[in-house]
């Protein structure tokens, strides 16, 4: 965002909504910065100092409000970035890669120098890449000192700290407090009698709740998934340093609070900050309605807040869009729940309606198409499956936000059976792309009454760079009629 420091104070006088996420207020006289919907008592202007994110802020050495609370700030959508080698770089950080790797090693993932990634991610935020993470990791701490009764030795590891020496000294260095300085304001906000919370993740309104949770729910893979009681739940399995972690989450709206409250089991507490990114994309949380909306006009009139779904996980999304190719999505669901009680990993919780995690690339990768087919898939689509998995388990193939974009709609085109419509699918949902558009569906061309896929690619310039989104208002056109 190009700042303009008096409209940003006008938007701070008048707590604009629109505005939280976009830039922070810090204050000269007091060393703290605050979201602009902050209820304090308005600074003077003299006194403001304003930044785009959060790790701006501190890094010039401003500490964030206790109050307004800017770990709970709505995120920012890919596009508002300029560079792609930058929004690539932060989403990276964002799934949390330097918690295993160097930056070199991510350098490398993206294709450029280590040198080249730092300086154009540097011009975009202002600061450094490992700052950035820095930041996250911190901020994420904050919440969960504030939220939950967890030791602070587990706060430290779910936030990505080796040891609780390190930990204590980044808060100190940054936030000039320590933990039990910043669990005095629990009992306003935290679980005060028990372990167990709920990490709230902001959004910018409105958010079509019941569309969305609609629309994972007709996708939704037995055993895996299940929607209920206003309610979305799925297993989960993540690795860190060499180690599984399983268990499940749970998704409700909290539509007073603009926020979506996430529990998950205490199993996975040590890799919140992955699932709670891989959730801020499945529910698209980072998305701007209004910025969206203006651009699509008369398309996105009488649907407001409609998102783009994401996914929890790249492969097991790419999949289930394979299982579905020329069948209805019931009968994909069904397909993608036989595939899943069959080479998945049975796991025991607490939910009804779940029992397995998604099989992993590398079990498919060593599967034998025969053993696929047998589940009433047909061969054709074993044979795509099994390639698909081998690509992604040895690492040639990307399926996540922060991926080349072009690059792997490319290597998807390669593989047999995946032609463009399921290319854009992909990258619609798994790679979170916002102007991913699958020309080809056959919904899409009855929303427009054209055949012509010409035709079509040229009507959708004008929606540039949100046709995904376009493509949700079509299909959800088709669903009312």
């Amino acid at each position: 965002m190009n700042l303009n420091a008096d409209q940003c104070y006008q938007a701070v006088l008048t707590r604009d909504a629109r505005f939280d996420g976009r830039f922070f207020v810090a204050v000269r006289t007091t060393r703290i910065y605050c979201r602009p919907i902050c209820r304090v008592k308005t600074p003077f202007r003299k006194n403001c100092t304003f930044y785009s994110h959060a790790a701006e802020a501190e890094v010039a050495g401003y500490r964030p409000c206790k109050r307004c609370r800017p770990e709970l700030a709505p995120g920012s959508s890919a596009m508002e970035a300029s560079s792609q080698l930058a929004r690539n770089t932060a989403a990276n950080i964002s799934q949390d890669f330097l918690a295993e790797h160097s930056l070199a090693e991510l350098a490398e993932k993206l294709g450029v120098t280590d040198r080249q990634m730092r300086r154009v991610f540097r011009e975009e935020f202002g600061v450094s890449p490992v700052e950035y993470w820095q930041t996250q990791r911190l901020l994420l701490a904050k919440q969960l000192l504030t939220d939950s009764r967890l030791p602070v030795t587990e706060v430290a590891l779910a936030s990505g700290f080796r040891s609780l020496r390190r930990f204590n000294v980044a808060l100190k260095e940054r936030y000039r407090l320590t933990p039990s300085e910043l669990r005095k304001h629990q009992g306003k906000n935290g679980a005060e009698n028990s372990s167990e919370f709920s990490f709230r993740l902001g959004y910018r309104p409105p958010l079509a709740w019941e569309q969305i949770l609609g629309y994972l729910a007709r996708r939704a893979i037995p055993q895996v998934e299940t929607v209920r009681d206003g309610a979305y739940f799925r297993t989960v399995q993540l690795s860190r340093h060499g180690r599984d972690y399983s268990g499940f989450l749970e998704v409700r709206h909290e539509a007073d609070k603009q926020m979506l409250s996430v529990r998950l089991s205490d199993a996975l507490v040590p890799v919140c900050a992955v699932v709670l990114e891989r959730i801020r994309r499945q529910f698209d949380l980072t998305a701007d309605p209004a910025l969206i909306d203006a651009a699509l006009g008369a398309l996105a009139k009488g649907r407001p807040g409609l998102r783009v779904p994401g996914s929890f996980d790249g492969f097991e999304l790419a999949a289930r869009a394979i299982l579905g190719q020329q069948v209805s999505v019931a009968g994909a669901s069904t397909l993608a729940g036989r595939f899943a009680a069959r080479f998945g990993t049975r796991i025991a919780v607490p939910v009804a309606g779940l029992g397995f995690i998604f099989p992993r690339p590398k079990r498919i990768a060593q599967a034998a198409v025969r053993q696929i087919s047998e589940l009433g898939i047909t061969q054709r689509r074993a044979e795509t499956l099994i390639a698909l998995a081998q690509a992604v388990n040895c690492g040639e193939l990307r399926l996540e936000p922060g991926s080349r974009v072009e690059e792997t709609l490319a290597q998807l085109r390669q593989f047999p059976g995946i032609g463009e419509w399921t290319a854009q699918y992909i990258a619609m949902r798994a790679l979170s792309w916002p102007d991913a558009f699958p020309h080809t569906d056959l919904g899409i061309r009855k929303a427009l009454g054209e055949s012509n896929p010409e035709k079509i690619l040229a009507r959708a310039e004008s929606w540039r760079p949100w046709r995904a989104y376009a493509a949700l208002h079509l299909w959800s056109q088709l669903e009312k009629k």
